[in-house]
């Protein structure tokens, strides 16, 4: 049980509770004003304030600046010692402890400044599990495990916003399906190892649907996704990586391959210079043999004959002139045939001295070309070389994609199969646990008979996808009774963990659980509460509004009165818990 919930600061109002029946009440005053707010006098602080000391995280009003460097300490029952648990909002990493730790899983450290026993927050709750819950110390190392936090979550509900009171067996709004059903299992006495098991099948089916669509990506997407396809497309990539590998371990680099290249494309080059400059020379010989073939003398009968056809008188000293430029031309004509035939040796001569010229140039590149032939460029080795990396990388990735597709196949299989195994043997856990399954059952129905003289159905199955938990209360017409239906279960829990925690057991519960609910069950809930937490080894703290408190509801002996713990009042600026407003 808690005892006290204190802080270091002396505006703030320190608060004792009793065993059994704790009320915190927000009264508004004549003097306030319509703008005053009661949620600001600290009711869910406190709740806050609570979370916080047993390792929660810092709620809205905790986070503020005003706040900063606050001491906390909540004294409480454990076991069966009773400690002082002191956090601080600066310093909200570790605990401090007051008190007897001889039987803790985990001893405290001992601080070096202060002496002070300490612990970090996620040993803290942990020890909590153990002493709170009887949860064994290694169970939040576990995947899906209940821990001490969710747990707690169902014994002190946070606000609306948390999403702490959508439906009982959700605690925040955020909560993830296994975390509902591992919890809810956990606190009912049912087997939650069951549903972690749904939890890890889950995520193996998870991984088989990612499995399925990697399988359809890749480089490999335009392919079907059989696997006798893909293995035929194996084979040819092991054969091409086979040959190209065999090549690049024959190919020979040569450490001047790019020089000896350069040097036959050059020998090339001049190769074919000095064959276009033979071309042209043979080209002109011709002419020049051409121009030998068409030279003629000239003959002094054919100048007679033409001038006796035209009937012209042949002087004898015109014939003599004749015969002299005659013998003018002939010589001409023979000295160019002495030119033309000069020219042509010589040319013969170049032709014959650049034939000699290609013979040798050609020799020397056939022995350049040899060792380019037998070896290559580190340029062309480092393509071979990428090029057969790009092919073992593709093969790789196919490899993956056959081995994906067969896991996928498998695991469909072996999945269904795990999945009928796996409900069968929660549904015969679920009947060996049947007396557990009918507490719950009763003591839910007789809360609800309380509040609605009406009958509530507890039901839990056992379903494809884990335990299906559901409640029902068979009352129409009345207002806020799905509040209520969390009410009974919260209560529910109460009362079976008052029976078997191993240290004393509390119910916590924010004014909002009674909003919107009728006035008479509002009443009625309270008093059972109240007729609860007496009989049994049990707390009940709640807060409540004054101006909603169903006075002419109450039975004639219940007094309310009796059990209000502290009073929060809007009438002066420290009226709140906090003794101060910002």
């Amino acid at each position: 049980m808690i005892h006290s919930v204190k802080c270091n600061k002396p505006s703030f109002k320190n608060i004792k509770f009793e065993p059994g029946f704790n009320v915190i009440l927000a009264e508004r005053t004549k003097e306030s004003t319509k703008k005053d707010s009661r949620n600001g006098l600290g009711k869910s602080t406190l709740i806050e304030i609570i979370h916080f000391c047993l390792g929660g995280n810092k709620g809205e009003t905790l986070k503020k600046a005003e706040l900063k460097d606050w001491s906390f300490t909540l004294d409480l029952d454990l076991g069966n010692k009773r400690y002082s648990i002191t956090r601080n909002t600066l310093k909200e990493g570790k605990i401090v402890i007051d008190g007897d730790c001889s039987g803790w899983p985990v001893k405290p450290e001992t601080d070096k400044n202060t002496g002070e026993q300490v612990l970090s927050i996620r040993e803290w709750t942990k020890v909590l599990g153990v002493l709170m819950f009887d949860l064994q110390y290694s169970y939040p190392d576990l995947k899906y495990a209940p821990t001490f936090r969710s747990l707690i979550s169902y014994f002190i509900r946070r606000d609306g916003k948390q999403g702490g009171f959508l439906n009982p067996f959700q605690q925040y709004k955020a909560q993830k399906e296994w975390d509902k059903q591992v919890n809810n299992a956990f606190l009912l006495d049912l087997g939650w190892e069951y549903a972690s098991k749904w939890q890890i099948l889950k995520d193996r089916v998870n991984v088989i649907d990612q499995i399925k669509q990697e399988a359809k990506s890749g480089i490999l997407s335009n392919l079907m996704g059989t696997i006798g396809e893909l293995d035929a497309l194996k084979i040819r990539l092991q054969d091409q990586i086979t040959r190209e590998g065999q090549q690049l371990r024959d190919f020979k680099v040569h450490p001047q391959y790019k020089n000896i290249e350069t040097e036959a494309n050059q020998l090339t080059f001049k190769i074919h210079e000095l064959a276009n400059m033979n071309i042209m020379d043979r080209n002109l010989i011709e002419h020049y043999e051409a121009n030998l073939r068409e030279e003629a003398e000239a003959k002094p009968e054919a100048v007679t004959k033409m001038y006796e056809e035209a009937k012209i008188h042949f002087p004898n000293a015109l014939a003599k002139r004749i015969d002299d430029v005659l013998s003018f031309h002939k010589q001409v004509v023979i000295n160019r045939k002495e030119f033309l035939n000069s020219e042509m040796e010589r040319i013969k001569q170049n032709i014959a001295e650049r034939e000699q010229q290609i013979s040798s140039l050609s020799y020397a590149r056939v022995e350049l070309m040899r060792v380019l032939e037998k070896h290559g460029a580190l340029e062309e080795y480092t393509e071979l070389q990428n090029k057969q990396q790009r092919l073992v990388a593709e093969l790789n990735e196919l490899n993956i994609r056959i081995e994906n597709l067969r896991k996928f196949e498998q695991g469909k299989n072996a999945i269904t199969v795990e999945k009928v195994t796996l409900k069968q043997q929660a549904s015969t856990d679920l009947d060996e646990r049947r007396g557990k399954k009918e507490l719950a059952t009763l003591l839910f129905n007789s809360n609800s008979k309380a509040l609605y003289d009406a009958p509530g159905i507890l039901s839990i199955d056992i379903s494809e996808t884990g335990f299906k938990f559901n409640v029902s209360i068979k009352r129409s017409g009345s207002h806020g009774i799905g509040n209520m239906e969390i009410f009974c279960y919260d209560l529910m829990l109460a009362q079976i963990w008052a029976q078997k925690a191993k240290s004393p057991i509390f119910l916590i519960h924010d004014s909002i659980i009674f909003a919107d609910v009728d006035e008479r069950q509002t009443a009625m809930a309270l008093e059972l509460a109240e007729k609860e937490s007496k009989e049994r080894r049990l707390q009940y703290i709640c807060t409540l509004n004054s101006d909603t408190l169903p006075t002419k509801d109450f039975s004639k002996d219940f007094k309310l009165e009796q059990y209000v713990r502290m009073r929060l009042t809007d009438a002066t600026e420290d009226g709140g818990l906090l003794g101060q407003r910002f």
